[in-house]
């Protein structure tokens, strides 16, 4: 047996501080980094004080015991880096937010200290409150803080689930050509989820200036990481996803400053991403204020000889030894330090034992829900165009309509860039629908792996930092595989972050039901979309509408949907001869047929099939008025034309192919029995495919989906009255 020794790309170094180290951070870098420290502490104890007193509602995790880790890690970063955190971000929120307001030379030991970095402290505080001044409006909280302007793009509570987005804005920062670095922090815990290992291989693969910065405290809650996790050193995963790896002390303020001094300095010259690991230790349980040891996981004597490691007591130590700094500087820090907190405690709070929340503070209830989407103004004045249109056309098919607004968006905007798995191969993808954009715009059609909720993280996060982003989910059942980046991190940001953050990003989406692909392949995925009201959601029956519902969800600031029927795309519509810019307006249902006894909503392929549906039923007498609905989010369900097509009617069906359980038709139902109960003559139908997963087998499938002539004979008993 021959056997050949292998090696692989992987740079890997473990760096401490010497005292020229610390030396030569000089004097107001080493007492700014200090005062920093002190004040994170602070702040932090603060917070548990307030829990305990139940003036803080929710969790909270603290970053006691790792303030230098932020401190240090931030102070090298430039003003326009960009940071993300976790659900334990306090620390790097503070840091980041502080060095955006404070000038690069202002010194905590002879400047004063400025009110816009005290704003950041009250601010600060009010958000982990939920109050109203906070940076999201009270609606983040502890875990899900983001200022934009200043660099944070946003923490995330979901384990794992914010590092695709920094993989995104990581790749805006790339396309963009700014030169800033993103920084990604995340625990110990986050390193096994499956986002962890498609964001690290995206990042490799492009080379992004990212650094993935893992606060390795060795307990994700209770578990101890050499339990949950294959290597002893997180940081060595990086071999396998080309880039470079560094592990420091996470007491060790010098050290982490000047490797992340090093790490930045390299990627901005063109180097590759890096994981720094920073072993380091929280003091206290997950949330709260009370130690590992009392829940059994830890023991005293080890806390004991962590504490006396603790950066609060060795770095100033260090300080002192090396003369940087004096005991009165020291203690003049820490009060100054000490101060800004009980300001911004004040700031928040009353009463005796300022644990009273400032009632003025509390957002306005009726605002709860508002700031799930944009208010819209980026849609008016847009060149909507009318139903009825009479200008001159050409023939299209579904799929080549797809293309030709697609790339008609990546020739007027070098900001526009698509995702998905093969749509820069076999000449436009699986389905043609980028059908010549590769070889027009190369750059702007990117080819991913087999990695779902990677590559829809990574779109959310370019889309949240400065590109306009389409991804294509091949099969909408692979949406599940993506849930959480589709659905906890998309449709929940703008509202989440307080009403503000933009997501312009186009989702496209083919349904493959009735061709044999089974029951992993062949999923309507209306009514799950559905659930989340920060999505919209359309459904183009014709090429005609797909343009301009394209066009009109591409100047959108809200994420878009776009369910596409696989039995449109070989099939060719009118469309506009010379015009690939007009929109059509989302929730502005379309009548397709006419009538007078029964009102038929309908989506997607089940407006052509409904049409000719209505003309059999015409030869019998009922005459059935068919509504293609187009905006299926239920928030833009167009009741206005529904109400007047039930005037005349007086009775209502939805139509739809999915499977039962997949309808959106019994929400619209509920809708219309309370604003036109007086309109009805009988309770609304709901008419869809069995509640099966569709099966292989061609007899199976065509026995679970709803057929024509089922069709015709349940309206047909509806417009009679006959409805059972």
């Amino acid at each position: 047996m021959k056997k050949h020794a292998l090696s692989v790309d992987f740079h890997w170094e473990k760096w401490a501080a010497e005292a020229a180290d610390l030396k030569g951070l000089g004097k107001k870098t080493a007492a700014r980094l200090l005062f920093e420290i002190d004040l994170i502490h602070h702040f932090e104890q603060e917070l548990l004080r307030l829990k305990n007193a139940d003036a803080v509602w929710g969790p909270v995790h603290s970053s006691v015991g790792q303030e230098a880790v932020a401190a240090a890690s931030i102070g090298p970063l430039k003003k326009s880096d960009k940071v993300l955190g976790s659900h334990r971000a306090h620390h790097q929120f503070l840091s980041k937010a502080l060095n955006y307001v404070l000038r690069d030379d202002w010194d905590p030991g002879s400047h004063e200290w400025p009110q816009e970095a005290q704003e950041v402290v009250n601010r600060s505080f009010a958000e982990i409150l939920g109050l109203a001044p906070g940076y999201c409006g009270g609606r983040g909280g502890s875990m899900h803080l983001r200022w934009k302007e200043a660099g944070f793009l946003g923490s995330n509570a979901i384990v794992g689930g914010g590092i695709p987005l920094a993989v995104g804005a990581a790749y805006a920062e790339q396309k963009l050509k700014s030169g800033n670095v993103v920084v990604c922090y995340f625990g110990d815990g986050a390193a096994n989820q499956g986002a962890f290992h498609e964001a690290l291989n995206l990042a490799g693969i492009w080379k992004l200036p990212i650094i993935f910065f893992v606060e390795n405290n060795e307990f994700a809650v209770g578990t101890r990481n050499d339990d949950a996790c294959a290597v002893k050193d997180i940081s060595q995963r990086a071999a396998s996803y080309r880039m470079d790896a560094y592990i420091v002390d996470g007491q060790d303020t010098p050290g982490i400053y000047r490797l992340m001094e090093k790490v930045s300095g390299d990627i901005r010259k063109g180097g590759r991403p890096a994981i720094v690991e920073a072993k380091c230790w929280r003091h206290y349980h997950h949330a709260g204020d009370v130690p590992g040891s009392s829940y059994g996981y830890r023991d005293k004597e080890e806390e004991a000889r962590r504490l006396a490691l603790d950066p609060r007591t060795r770095f100033p130590e260090s300080l002192l030894e090396q003369k940087l700094l004096s005991k009165k500087e020291i203690s003049a820090i820490d009060a100054a330090a000490k101060a800004a907190v009980e300001t911004a405690l004040d700031f928040c709070v009353e009463g005796d034992d300022k644990t009273l929340i400032k009632e003025a503070l509390w957002p306005d209830p009726a605002t709860a829900g508002e700031g799930m989407r944009s208010d819209g103004s980026e849609l008016e004045g847009l060149p909507y165009i009318d139903d009825d249109y009479s200008g001159p056309r050409k023939k299209a098919r579904y799929a080549e309509a797809i293309s030709l607004v697609t790339g008609r968006w990546m020739e007027k905007d070098s900001k526009v860039y698509e995702f998905g798995e093969e749509i820069a191969n076999f000449g436009g993808g699986a389905y043609g629908a980028t059908k010549g954009l590769p070889d027009r715009f190369p750059e702007q059609v990117v080819n991913t792996p087999i990695s779902e909720a990677g590559f829809t993280g990574l779109a959310c996060g370019a889309a949240m930092n400065g590109l306009n982003t389409i991804i294509e989910i091949m099969f909408p059942d692979f949406a599940l595989v993506a849930g959480d980046q589709l659905f906890n991190q998309i449709a929940k940001a703008r509202h989440m972050y307080g009403g503000k953050t933009d997501l312009p990003l186009v989702a496209r989406t083919r349904i493959a039901t009735g061709v044999g692909y089974g029951g992993q392949h062949s999923m309507d995925p209306v009514a799950l979309f559905a659930l989340f009201s920060g999505w919209r959601i359309v459904a183009p029956g014709n090429a005609f509408d797909y343009i301009g519902l394209f066009n009109t969800a591409m100047h959108s600031k809200d994420p878009v949907v776009f369910l596409e029927h696989h039995s449109l795309y070989t099939k060719s519509f009118e469309i506009p001869e010379n015009d690939l810019d007009y929109c059509i307006p989302f929730g502005k249902a379309k009548i397709i047929e006419p009538g007078n006894d029964i009102t038929v909503l309908v989506y997607g392929s089940m407006g052509e099939r409904c049409r000719k549906i209505a003309e059999k039923l015409a030869e019998q007498g009922v005459s059935a008025e068919i509504i293609d609905l187009r905006s299926l989010d239920l928030p833009s369900i167009d009741y206005d034309t529904i109400g007047r097509s039930l005037q005349k009617t007086g009775v209502l069906a939805v139509v739809e192919e999915a499977a039962g359980a997949q309808t959106i038709g019994p929400r619209i139902a509920e809708q219309v029995m309370l604003r036109f109960f007086d309109y009805l003559d009988a309770p609304v139908g709901c008419i869809s495919s069995l509640n099966v997963p569709n099966s292989v087998s061609r007899r199976l499938e065509a026995a679970a989906m709803i057929s024509d002539e089922e069709i015709e004979e349940k309206l047909k008993a509806m417009a009679k009255r006959a409805w059972r």
